[in-house]
C-alpha cells in the first residue's frame, strides 16, 4: 500500500468522515494505491445488506471490492479532485489528483464514473 504521508481522516461536513490533505498535491500525483479485498457476486449480495454496503466498489463485473487504507473513506463529489482506476492484476485501486489540490482540502471521488466501475450506488 502506498499513500501520501500527509493525508488524514477527520469529520466531514459531507457526512461522517472524510479524507483530507495537509499539504498541496499537484495534478497527476498518485495519492494512494489501495489494496482491495475482492468479493464474489454472492458475497456482494450478502454485504449489501450490512454496514459495509456504503463502502464497497464494483469489481470486475458483478463482484465487489473493499478498499483498504483510505480507499473506502473518500466522499463523493460530482466534480471530484481525485480520479480512481482499478488495477485488477495487482488487486488495488489507484487514486490520482485530477487537478492541483490545496492543503486542507477534502479529497473527493465521483461515485458514478461514466463507463467505469464505481461504488454500488
Amino acid at each position: 500500500m502506498l499513500h501520501l504521508p500527509f493525508i488524514y481522516v477527520r469529520p466531514s461536513p459531507l457526512g461522517g468522515r472524510g479524507v483530507y490533505t495537509a499539504e498541496p498535491i499537484p495534478a497527476g500525483t498518485v495519492v494512494e494505491r489501495a489494496p482491495v479485498v475482492v468479493l464474489s457476486p454472492e458475497d456482494r449480495a450478502i454485504i449489501h445488506g450490512t454496514g459495509l454496503h456504503d463502502y464497497y466498489f464494483l469489481w470486475d463485473g458483478d463482484g465487489a471490492a473493499i478498499a483498504l487504507g483510505y480507499g473506502s473513506l473518500y466522499n463523493h463529489a460530482s466534480e471530484p479532485n481525485l480520479a480512481f482506476e482499478m488495477d485488477y492484476e495487482f488487486e488495488q485501486i489507484r487514486f490520482s489528483a485530477e487537478r492541483d489540490i490545496a492543503g486542507g482540502e477534502e479529497l473527493l471521488i465521483d461515485y458514478v464514473v461514466g463507463g467505469g466501475e464505481a461504488l454500488w450506488f
